[in-house]
């Protein structure tokens, strides 16, 4: 029986390049940066004083009572998935058609933390009735099913960086399935604390460029020395094509093919040579029923880090062979820093734009590329990506070895 035909039809993000898809991609495209300095006094006890802060606060879009009841996570989900919706023309559907995959890396840590410092200081009483659903790991899958009246289903994959990668591949299933017609799926991260920037920075992950911020992230620079956090959501609306067409919806790609492999190497560090990561490329190529050749570019994971960005030009190389020689790889966290479960969602978003708009983002901050590096990447300007029938890769990875891999093709 020949698979289902899922397009995506709405895109949604909050940034730290914007806050909504429009300004995000302006800025992937002009190379900016969206890192900075750290405004809290905080930051002074940390080894890492900067971060990608989202651009614009959810309480310009949410109401302030509202806001209590939200962890920061849901609240970007919520703001992200209404542009999506919007997007897509704010469908008509059943409510028992309509599912959810919206995840989350880490969760609502922030809820967490303030908690129980409040807790700590003032007592049990005090701790917000809200504390629960706002920093349960499904809470911004369970906001966004409430606000849209999904029925379907409404799921949280977590596999930390892979995570909202694994949301699309997972709502990709539910329409194939037949227990959707469409699905909001994505992800969200709001982790931008000092706990978590001290255990990030003890496993000696983050960049220490405090001089630099805006150059922190240089994704196979030969000087990269770790990621930039970033917070964030993207949310893409996902649809059957039949349904799409009958509601004659406008379509900005194929989510044609879905990988997903694990390394089982270590609970941190990837594969060197990146073999989890190339089978679940091979694996989305053979889903979608492409060849190495269909493949124009790859939005790479590359987070900057030492370990992992040479491991992936590997993956890539050995997953495409010949092939790999005319794709055109970028990493837009250069620009963004790491939203962690958001990662593959806003990557997704960038990578469908690039098909549909004919433009590939470029890497920044690659002033000497590695030597080792086995593949062409896009550097310091947007690259013309060919015309005609061609597809994309977006690739996330995640602790745990996960590895995702979402192949898109162009309409």
């Amino acid at each position: 029986m020949p698979k289902t035909d899922v397009v995506v039809t709405g895109l949604g993000a909050t940034t730290p390049l914007g806050g909504d898809v429009a300004t995000t991609w302006s800025a992937l495209l002009d190379g900016r940066s969206g890192i900075s300095t750290l405004p809290e006094e905080w930051h002074d006890k940390l080894p890492v004083h900067f971060a990608g802060q989202i651009a614009q606060e959810p309480s310009e879009k949410l109401p302030r009572p509202r806001l209590r009841r939200l962890d920061r996570t849901q609240q970007f989900a919520l703001i992200a998935a209404q542009e999506a919706w919007d997007h897509s023309g704010a469908p008509e559907v059943d409510p028992l058609r309509l599912g959810v995959v919206v995840s989350s890396g880490i969760g609502g840590i922030l809820t967490i933390l303030e908690q129980y410092d409040t807790f700590r200081e003032k007592g049990w009483k005090r701790v917000s009735p809200f504390t629960v659903p706002m920093l349960m790991p499904n809470s911004p899958a369970a906001a966004v099913a409430l606000e849209f009246t999904a029925r379907a289903g409404a799921h949280a994959p977590v596999s930390a960086c892979a995570s909202s990668a694994e949301a699309i591949a997972n709502a990709v299933d539910m329409i194939r399935a037949g227990r959707a017609d469409i699905v909001i799926a994505g992800g969200t991260e709001a982790a931008i604390h000092p706990l978590n920037i001290a255990s990030f920075a003890s496993m000696r992950a983050l960049s220490t460029r405090n001089d630099d911020p805006q150059g922190a992230s240089r994704p196979w620079d030969s000087s990269r020395d770790g990621f930039v956090m970033g917070e964030g959501a993207g949310i893409l609306v996902l649809e059957s094509a039949e349904h799409a067409a009958a509601r004659g919806a406008k379509v900005y790609a194929h989510v044609s093919g879905v990988g997903y492999t694990n390394d089982a190497h270590d609970i941190v560090m990837p594969d060197p040579e990146g073999a989890g990561q190339a089978r679940a490329i091979t694996q989305a190529l053979t889903d979608a029923d492409l060849k190495p050749s269909d493949i124009v570019h790859v939005n790479a994971h590359a987070t900057s880090t030492p370990a992992g960005d040479v491991g992936e030009t590997r993956a890539i190389r050995a997953a495409l062979g010949d092939a790999a020689d005319q794709v055109a790889v970028t990493s837009t966290k250069s620009m963004t820093g790491h939203l962690l479960g958001g990662a593959g969602a806003v990557e997704s978003i960038a990578t469908i734009l690039a098909l549909h708009e004919g433009l590939i983002p470029p890497t920044i901050n690659i002033t000497d590329l590695d030597p080792e590096v086995a593949v062409d990447i896009v550097r310091d300007k947007p690259r013309d990506m060919p015309s005609g029938d061609v597809a994309a890769i977006n690739e996330s990875f995640g602790f745990g070895g996960h590895n995702i891999a979402l192949a898109f093709h162009r309409v």
